[in-house]
């Protein structure tokens, strides 16, 4: 009886877990989405990875409004590693129950967005290690890399053009 219960609850909590990380990536903005995706596709593409791994959860997000519909934004956010085999068709964390026994990836990603698009330029940075390997000094320079792609605009304002 004791063992059942204790399965009962495990398995309760695996169902939570899974939950509340699909309820977090649904409730990011489009934009979010988007980039939490290429960098899940990057992560999973590597030829080490041998388990799909799916967002799990955002540490934090910051967004710089630089006029005119520009935004630059820095999402950090974690992969976790699901019990489904690399190359699974439609996983998600409802069929691909996340593991316990494996390294979440923190991932760091900023770009520049105009009117709600990504933009090419700059190009995206997505910056993804294993929380284990992850330094002070690694944050600090993905964080760096983001300051300074925030401001490489370079081109006039509007309110620097002369009417002819």
């Amino acid at each position: 009886m004791a063992v059942f219960l204790f399965l009962v609850l495990v398995s309760a909590g695996v169902f939570l877990d899974t939950t509340e990380a699909q309820e977090d990536l649904s409730k990011l903005p489009e934009n979010y989405k988007k980039v939490v995706e290429l960098a899940v596709e990057q992560i999973n593409s590597h030829q080490t990875i041998k388990s799909v791994f799916l967002f799990f959860k955002s540490l934090e997000n910051s967004a710089i409004d630089g006029g005119f519909g520009v935004s630059y934004i820095y999402h950090r956010f974690y992969l976790k590693a699901t019990r489904c085999p690399k190359g699974t068709a439609n996983a998600n964390p409802t069929n691909c129950a996340f593991r316990n026994d494996r390294p979440l990836i923190d991932c760091g990603i900023c770009y520049k967005t105009h009117a709600g698009e990504i933009q090419i330029e700059p190009k995206t940075y997505v910056h993804c290690v294993h929380k284990p390997q992850l330094t002070q000094d690694l944050l600090k320079m993905r964080v760096e890399h983001c300051n300074k792609m925030s401001y490489v605009n370079g081109s006039p304002s509007l309110l620097a053009s002369t009417k002819l």
